[in-house]
């Protein structure tokens, strides 16, 4: 049995340097155990570079120098942040299997790389919620002003997260306190220390009232999803935001707020938004002039006649999100709820993209979603509106809406859900077995992402295929969200 004793959790050199000599010695992964420095062990050890030091046996070695492909070395850098005791074990366990089997990475349905990759998704996910709920209270110390905040990750991605930090807050004096360890920026240069207590964070501050303020204010009573919002912002971290003590109160006020909202008349757009989206909505832009705002857009979506989709449908569906969003997801077209909502994904295919989008850790709140066809396809039955896939010259006459949002918004990576989705974006057919899980470039810098539409899930009778499609499209989402951050 060869013990292996890294220097810390996160040895991930440590660990590199130990599997390399193993697997050079073909130690195979049931005779290895991996402990960390501190941990008990009845079997002793010895750390990577005594093992690394120790010459192979000529009969022993694999008589070539073996590479793990970067496919591997890019999730066992996330995985290392995995607080599972099986990590190191697991990393070995591929790394040996991959000499003879160097396209298992590309094998989905291998449990081991299943799990591999499940704890990869799990640290992202850790690292975008320490983004995200990260909240600083102001202090004074002996050089003047600082901030301090207090964060328990659900895996050890604080020395990996805080390049972010600095980035984001380059001109503030900072201390990330984590139990695992602490982040501290003093303007020059990066620090860290062992972990800390939260007795040591300070309590609270002034600037907690500006984030209740914030909070309410961008509440939204008609798409609260509780169970989606607790599984993107979960109850664990709710101790350690001050907006956290409003959610309760906000929740009860939902239906209520959400009843006074529909009996409100709907606001009516400046006239001088109506009378650019009039101009812009005919066959051809007006002496070339463009759509400048969201606003002109969603006006000139309703006024639309480029098409002949405006005659039999409820209204015009823009797109709707923050205008300076990093991603963009683009539809087919509005369903018949979206329809008669006014709003994009909001039925059932929307509910089904809410909850792969809350799975794969990606906040609806900071995208923006369209169609490539502004207005409701479909033929009668009866009562029933049954919905018609929009024909190319539709996607061709819409695209002209689709692309004043993309100007406006700027966004880095653009996501085609469905075929008809990707013909918008691409300007040509696009077969999604093919290409999906990729990123294609785009103009203006941006990438390009095709992957299924939440409607076909909705409609693949196969339960195990049905399984197999929804984790590829929330798969393609992480995807998209890696690029667009």
């Amino acid at each position: 049995m060869e013990v292996v004793r890294l220097a810390r959790e996160t040895d991930f050199d440590g660990w590199r340097q130990a599997a390399r000599a193993l697997r050079n010695r073909r130690v195979p992964p049931e005779s290895a155990l991996w402990t960390v420095d501190g941990q008990a062990s009845l079997f002793g050890g010895r750390s990577p570079s005594e093992i690394a030091a120790e010459p192979a046996d000529a009969s022993e070695a694999t008589g070539g120098r073996f590479t793990a492909p970067k496919a591997f070395v890019d999730v066992a850098t996330k995985v290392v942040l995995h607080r599972s005791d099986e990590r190191f074990a697991l990393l070995y366990r591929v790394l040996w299997r991959l000499q003879d089997q160097p396209s298992l990475m590309h094998i989905a349905s291998d449990p081991d790389v299943a799990q591999l990759r499940g704890f990869a998704g799990e640290v992202s996910r850790a690292a975008h919620k320490m983004k995200a709920f990260v909240r600083f209270r102001e202090i004074t110390d002996e050089d003047g002003e600082a901030y301090v905040a207090w964060f328990e990750p659900a895996h050890r991605v604080a020395e990996a997260t805080a390049p972010f930090f600095v980035r984001r807050f380059a001109n503030m004096r900072f201390s990330i306190l984590t139990p695992d360890v602490c982040v501290h920026w003093d303007l020059a240069a990066l620090a860290f220390t062992p972990g800390a207590d939260p007795a040591d964070a300070p309590a609270g501050d002034a600037l907690e009232d500006y984030w209740r303020t914030y909070y309410a204010s961008i509440f939204n009573p008609a798409r609260l999803k509780v169970d989606a919002m607790q599984k993107e912002m979960p109850k664990r971290y709710w101790r350690n935001l001050p907006e956290a003590a409003l959610i309760p109160e906000l929740i009860a006020q939902a239906q209520g707020r959400t009843d006074t909202m529909v009996r409100q008349a709907p606001s009516e757009p400046s006239r001088r938004v109506v009378k650019a989206a009039v101009r812009n909505s005919r066959d051809a832009p007006w002496e070339g002039q463009a759509t400048t705002t969201l606003d002109e857009v969603a006006a000139g979506v309703d006024h639309c006649r480029r098409c002949d989709l405006w005659r039999d449908a409820t209204q015009g569906v823009a797109g709707e999100g923050p205008g300076q969003a990093k991603l963009l997801f683009v539809g087919e077209q509005p369903g018949d709820q979206e329809d008669l909502a006014g709003k994009p994904f909001v039925g059932p295919a929307g509910q089904m993209f809410d909850r792969a989008l809350a799975e794969a850790g990606v906040p609806r709140a900071e995208t923006y979603v369209t169609n490539a066809v502004k207005h409701f396809k479909h033929e009668l039955r009866g009562k029933r509106r049954i919905h018609q896939t929009p024909n190319a010259g539709e996607v061709t006459a819409c695209r002209w809406w689709l692309d004043a949002e993309r100007r406006i918004i700027r966004p880095r990576v653009v996501v085609a859900l469905g075929a008809t989705a990707g013909l918008a974006v691409l300007g040509k057919p696009t077969p999604i077995g093919k290409v999906r899980g990729q990123a294609m470039p785009l103009s203006g810098q941006a990438q390009a992402v095709v992957t299924y539409h939440p409607a076909y899930l909705l409609r693949v009778p196969d339960a195990a295929a049905k399984a197999e499609a929804y984790a590829r499209f929330v798969e393609d989402l992480r995807l998209a969200w890696r690029l667009a951050a």
